[in-house]
């Protein structure tokens, strides 16, 4: 087998995700690769962010050396403010996320497991640096979980597994999946493929992916 692509760039990941983000979503955006979702919104729809630290409205990030150094989002990087944004305590803005008002979270990932469980803050090695953030919340209390990260991990092991080996972030929680390989959504019957990326075929997903992986089309609705 052959594959000329190497797949989604992370700008073409974060794009993909955009694509599929309902016009008028309250979303809130992790750290990582799920930041670049705030550059790519489609003309035709609005987007509000929020960001765990307190702001309603942020926009995408501003040209590198530029903006406001206290106008951040929680991962500390700089970001803008649209017309109309709003600012609040960060104490506000959980009483949101774990009220049930934002209606999507995009996350990144270090293992999802076949039935959604989602593990993002830790490999629980003894001298792991956590990074709970405000994970453990968002997907408690969010309607629905995306997850955009790279299919394996740099040393080639698989994030998309039959269950997850490192501390769980939340059970059952994940809706869909964007890599650099493939979109995957999380069914009643465990992963099922719905796009490959430009260049890769199913075999090429199927030798990266540690559970098993139905065909585009087949298994019944995303588990909600």
């Amino acid at each position: 087998m052959s594959n000329a692509s190497i797949g989604w760039s992370r700008e073409e990941m974060a794009a993909r995700v955009a694509l599929d983000i309902p016009d008028g979503s309250y979303v809130n955006l992790g750290i990582g690769i799920p930041e670049l979702v705030a550059r790519y919104v489609p003309e035709e729809r609005e987007f509000i962010y929020h960001t765990e630290n307190g702001l309603l409205g942020m926009g995408p990030a501003p040209e590198e050396g530029g903006g406001e150094p206290e106008l951040i989002n929680a991962g500390k990087r700089r970001v803008t403010a649209l017309p109309g944004a709003a600012y609040f305590h960060h104490a506000d803005s959980f009483v949101m996320i774990r009220g049930g008002h934002l209606d999507l979270c995009v996350l990144g990932a270090l293992q999802v497991a076949q039935n959604g469980d989602l593990a993002n803050w830790s490999v629980g090695s003894p001298d792991a640096i956590p990074a709970v953030g405000g994970a453990m919340d968002l997907v408690a209390g969010v309607k629905a979980i995306y997850v955009v990260t790279q299919h394996v991990t740099k040393k080639g092991a698989p994030k998309l597994v039959e269950a997850c080996t490192f501390p769980l972030t939340g059970c059952g929680i994940v809706d869909r999946i964007y890599t650099d390989l493939a979109v995957i959504d999380v069914t009643d019957e465990g992963f099922r493929l719905v796009e490959l990326a430009p260049g890769i075929d199913e075999d090429h997903v199927r030798e990266r992916t540690d559970a098993p992986l139905l065909s585009i089309g087949e298994g019944r609705a995303v588990t909600s």
